[in-house]
Formats: structure tokens, C-alpha cells, sequence
């Protein structure tokens, strides 16, 4: 096979790439709701610096932490039922043997070469584990993901999204400093779009109509919910 013929797929299953997208996303959306709540109600500029520096530390640490006890879990359970699976296979082979060859049946191999296939695999205890992982439990047991580098990008990413609509109100206030909220948010959620459509090859448009639609409904919500609570509290 030619150099060109050769393609790689990115780890989708590790976990990292989604704390990035989750977190950047999610970091974008709840600050510049949470901005724009406050803000609905006073503008106060020394208030929606409070809250907005509050609200990125708070929400960065729990993204950082949710990540690290979720992908913790997932892997305690994958790591659990691969023993599960390594102690069958070394007691009862014969039964392993015939659910690996009626996995193959089912994906069109007639009955002799799906025997002759999961007898194949399960000569080898460590490479009949790998395949009952991937056919039977439908994971790779090589990717089981990082807690730590899960954790790690959640706060990074939710800490740099946070931080976007907050740096309007680092050195002002008022009218201005909401709209530029909002102008940041809305861009930023677009990039947002446009990364994912690179990433995953759907069109760009959709992507970014999709992240832009999820942010402006976020921040009008808040606003006026705001809005409404300032006017009730005067």
C-alpha cells in the first residue's frame, strides 16, 4: 500500500477531544448567559466582573472535575468487564470460541469460516480479549481515555470560552460593554462551528448556524430573565 493510501483516524473515544468542544462550548454559553443575566438587571460593571470571573472558575473547575470522575467511572467500568471477559476466556474457551464465530456468522461469514476465524483469534488469550472487547463490548481496550488529560482540557477550554465575554467589561461598562459580550459570544460560537465542521467534514454552514442559534438563544433568554427579575427587586 502507497504513503498516500495510508490515513489515520484521530481518538475519538479518549475523551479529550470532547472536554475540548464540550468545554469551550458550554464555557462560551453559560458566561455570556450568565453576563448577560446579570447585566439584564444592573450593569453595574464591578458586579458583572464579580460574577462573570466567579462564573469561570466555578464552571471550569467543574468541568475539569465532572470530566475527570466520568471518564474515572468509564474506565473502572470497561477495565470491569474486560476481567470479566479475560477470566471466561481463560475458564470457558470453548463457549468464547462460539459467540466470537456467531458475532461473525451474523456479519455474513458462513459457519465454517467463522469458526475457523474466532479459533484463530482465541489461540492468543490477550489478542482474544482485544477482539471480545471490540465485538462484544463494542470498545478499544487501548482507549480507554485519560482522566487527567479529560480533566485538564475541560478546565483549560471552559475557562478560555468563559473568558471571551468577559473581556469587555475588564476596563468598561455599560451599553457597550453588553453588545460587545454578545458580538464576542456569537463570533466565538461561530468558530466554535466552523472548528467542529472542519473536524468532522459536515457542512460549515450548518455547524456554525447551529453553535450561533444555541448561543443568541442562551443569551436572550438570560437577558430578559434578568431583565424581569432587576425590574421586580427595584
Amino acid at each position: 500500500m502507497s504513503p498516500s493510501m495510508v490515513h489515520r483516524h484521530r481518538d475519538v473515544q479518549g475523551g479529550t477531544a470532547r472536554a475540548a468542544v464540550f468545554g469551550i462550548s458550554d464555557g462560551l454559553v453559560s458566561n455570556v448567559a450568565l453576563i448577560l443575566g446579570i447585566a439584564g438587571a444592573s450593569t453595574d460593571p464591578t458586579l458583572i466582573r464579580l460574577a462573570g470571573i466567579t462564573g469561570l472558575l466555578a464552571g471550569a473547575i467543574s468541568m475539569g472535575s465532572g470530566e475527570y470522575v466520568s471518564l474515572k467511572a468509564q474506565a473502572e467500568l470497561v477495565e470491569r468487564e474486560l476481567e470479566i471477559e479475560r477470566i471466561s476466556i481463560r475458564e470457558n474457551p470453548e463457549m468464547e470460541t462460539q459467540e466470537l464465530a456467531s458475532i461473525y456468522r451474523d456479519r455474513g461469514l458462513d459457519h465454517e469460516q467463522a469458526v475457523r476465524v474466532a479459533e484463530e483469534f482465541m489461540v492468543d488469550p490477550e489478542v482474544a480479549l482485544d477482539v471480545h472487547a471490540r465485538e462484544e463490548l463494542g470498545v478499544d481496550p487501548t482507549q480507554l481515555g485519560d482522566p487527567l488529560r479529560g480533566a485538564l482540557a475541560g478546565f483549560t477550554f471552559f475557562a478560555l470560552g468563559a473568558f471571551i465575554p468577559l473581556v469587555p467589561w475588564l476596563g468598561s461598562g455599560g451599553t457597550g460593554a453588553v453588545w460587545a459580550s454578545v458580538g464576542l459570544g456569537v463570533g466565538a460560537a461561530a468558530m466554535v462551528g466552523a472548528v467542529l465542521a472542519r473536524l468532522t467534514e459536515r457542512p460549515a454552514w450548518r455547524m456554525v448556524l447551529r453553535q450561533t442559534l444555541v448561543a443568541v438563544g442562551a443569551c436572550g433568554a438570560t437577558y430578559v430573565i434578568g431583565n424581569l427579575l432587576g425590574t421586580s427587586v427595584s
